[in-house]
């Protein structure tokens, strides 16, 4: 049965047609772009039960729920790949030139990268773990990872249907790697005709012009409870060799905006992995620095947000969010007042928000394809009291951030 709630039925009869979501940062499944209010991922089960049963409390840090909807692929004639969203129409050579002008923005530009273009680097990509100073990462210096191909591709999505060049812009490439890896993957396994169930989910960072985002997976353990125990062990050995087990979480990717030089700051979680206690802590100074100066502006509107959450989570006997992260989110584009000359990285400078007097932040847990507890019916196994682990991540997080704002 497929649900629509929230969305314009008549719209979705002509077919949508789903594109990459440019500001993935994380994760390795793909997400798509319904509108610019919504996101689609593939439908997992279990995560859709906990949508579905969410407790009221936790709604305002969760994206909003809403609904699910069936896709099926669809090859063009020069073999491009699309997503499109279904029902169907009557119309097929509307849907059939949706999907050409699909490839044709997306896929084409991608493997017609012009020499013009490789110049331009829009992204800067990072996976590897911080070995230089803080104010050298900050600058971004020894981070440019030219041997990826991601940024090159990223770079022709600023082009418009018509080729013309769009507001000059960055995008993260971690969600086109993503979605790449999808359509390799549906394509080789299913054909044309098979319908995909997909959730409907809030695109929780809409409101934003230049959103700053930090993938966090919280908590001690990240094996769900019917992992093989093939995967239980490379889940435990990842935790250990991680923050993960030091701090109660690590970096699943990030993105920050450069203020100085018009560009996102990209690292993966592969980058994360590599993360010591005090690497974490720098790689958090990184996000949190904008190019010319440290938002110090930003921790308490975020260990607000983080001390609610974390006074939720200990409320909530039973749930164990095994996998699931962390979005901390702001915007990037703030007016910045620098009080005199200094290096970068020090926080005595102050920034003034456009129109608002108080930075626009927010926090929000998503993945829950693996969230357990008592009323599920996927649950493997009971559990009492609170997520422990979560609740350990939440309150080192917490205490870093703090460490940060006071110079510490």
């Amino acid at each position: 049965m497929v649900v629509q709630s929230n969305l314009d039925i008549g719209e979705s009869r002509k077919g949508v047609l789903l594109e990459p979501f440019v500001h993935q940062v994380g994760g390795h499944m793909s997400m798509m772009k319904y509108d610019e209010h919504t996101v689609c991922k593939p439908l997992v089960s279990q995560e859709q039960w906990f949508y579905e049963t969410l407790p009221t409390a936790m709604r305002q840090f969760t994206p909003q729920y809403k609904g699910i909807i069936s896709v099926h692929l669809k090859k063009d004639s020069m073999g491009n790949l699309s997503l499109i969203a279904s029902p169907q129409t009557d119309n097929r050579s509307s849907l059939d030139n949706a999907s050409k002008e699909s490839s044709m923005t997306i896929w084409q530009k991608l493997s017609q990268v012009n020499s013009s273009s490789s110049g331009h680097t829009f992204v800067k990509w990072n996976h590897s773990p911080l070995t230089n100073t803080i104010k050298d990462s900050c600058q971004g210096k020894a981070l440019l990872q030219t041997d990826l191909q991601y940024h090159r591709d990223v770079s022709s999505l600023m082009e418009d249907a018509s080729g013309n060049q769009a507001q000059k812009n960055s995008y993260n490439p971690w969600g086109l790697h993503c979605h790449k890896q999808h359509l390799s993957r549906l394509s080789s396994k299913c054909n044309e005709n098979k319908l995909h169930q997909f959730l409907l989910l809030e695109n929780v960072v809409s409101k934003y012009k230049y959103p700053c985002i930090l993938d966090l997976k919280m908590g001690t353990r990240q094996h769900a409870d019917d992992a093989s125990e093939e995967k239980k062990a490379r889940q435990i050995k990842k935790c250990e060799q991680s923050t993960s087990a030091s701090l109660g979480v690590r970096i699943c990717g990030m993105q920050v905006y450069q203020a100085d030089a018009v560009q996102y700051l990209c690292n993966d979680k592969y980058y994360g992995r590599k993360l010591s206690p005090d690497g974490f802590k720098q790689a958090l100074c990184q996000f949190l620095h904008n190019g010319i100066l440290l938002r110090t502006d930003l921790a308490e509107p975020i260990v607000c947000q983080l001390k609610t959450l974390l006074s939720i989570i200990k409320k909530q006997s039973s749930y164990r969010f095994y996998s699931s992260s962390l979005l901390i989110i702001y915007e990037g584009l703030e007016k910045t007042i620098d009080n005199h000359t200094q290096g970068l990285c020090q926080n005595t400078s102050s920034t003034v928000p456009y129109g608002n007097s108080h930075p626009k932040v927010d926090v929000r847990m998503i993945d829950f394809a693996h969230t357990t507890y008592k009323g599920s019916k996927y649950n493997q196994t009971a559990y009492d009291g609170p997520d422990h682990g979560y609740i350990f991540g939440l309150e080192n997080l917490i205490k870093i951030i703090q460490n940060i704002s006071v110079g510490e």
